[in-house]
């Protein structure tokens, strides 16, 4: 899927109220955070994800999609998903268009997320984005098929004990990573909206 056709899935793209994790600690207002949502056209088109480093306190060896909490320097949710994208990818601010923002994923830990949805240069592929990525915060850069996203037999349900209660999860499949949390949510709300629902 070409550029053109990625911007037609997500013209008119109106962020839904906040979703995410029901079972998300309470007391205190949530920290503000955002990701960037880089999306790879071309004839493997696909989701940029990160994998974080095994050595980080919280998180570690999970999947994610660039980002952090928003500073008080950040402009928007836009400058601070580009910020960390560079921060801990290497990506280039000026070759990503922001193409909107899906809604607000309150997380389990306390984290109010703005997934921001960002097209990287066309024709590329992961190879050619000369990625750089910070030893600190990430161990590798992968990309989750299009055609996985778009199929909407591809997420699953998964269910496990979480500090004394049961909680539900989605998760996706990937031969190599464990995709699930917050990520995994965001990824459900994209393929809905990519699916028109």
């Amino acid at each position: 899927m070409n550029a053109q056709a990625l911007r037609a899935r997500l013209a008119g793209l109106v962020p839904p109220a906040e979703s995410g994790d029901p079972d998300r600690v309470a007391g205190g207002p949530l920290v503000p955070a955002a990701v960037l949502v880089p999306l790879l056209p071309g004839p493997a088109p696909g989701v940029l994800l990160t994998q974080r480093t095994a050595h980080l306190p919280s998180h570690a060896g999970q999947v994610s999609f660039p980002g952090g909490r928003i500073e008080k320097t950040d402009a928007s949710p836009e400058a601070a998903a580009l910020r960390e994208a560079r921060e801990e990818i290497g990506i280039d601010p000026v070759r990503v268009d922001v193409l909107g923002r899906l809604g607000d994923y309150a997380t389990i830990t306390g984290y109010s997320i703005t997934p921001v949805l960002g097209l990287l240069p066309e024709g590329v592929g992961l190879e050619g984005l000369d990625l750089v990525l910070s030893p600190d915060e990430v161990e590798a850069v992968f990309v989750l098929p299009l055609a996985v996203l778009l199929d909407p037999e591809a997420p699953r349900r998964r269910r496990t004990e979480y500090r004394g209660r049961w909680r539900e999860f989605w998760v996706w499949p990937h031969p190599e990573h464990f995709i699930w949390g917050a990520t995994a949510g965001i990824l459900v709300q994209l393929a809905a909206v990519m699916r028109g629902e």
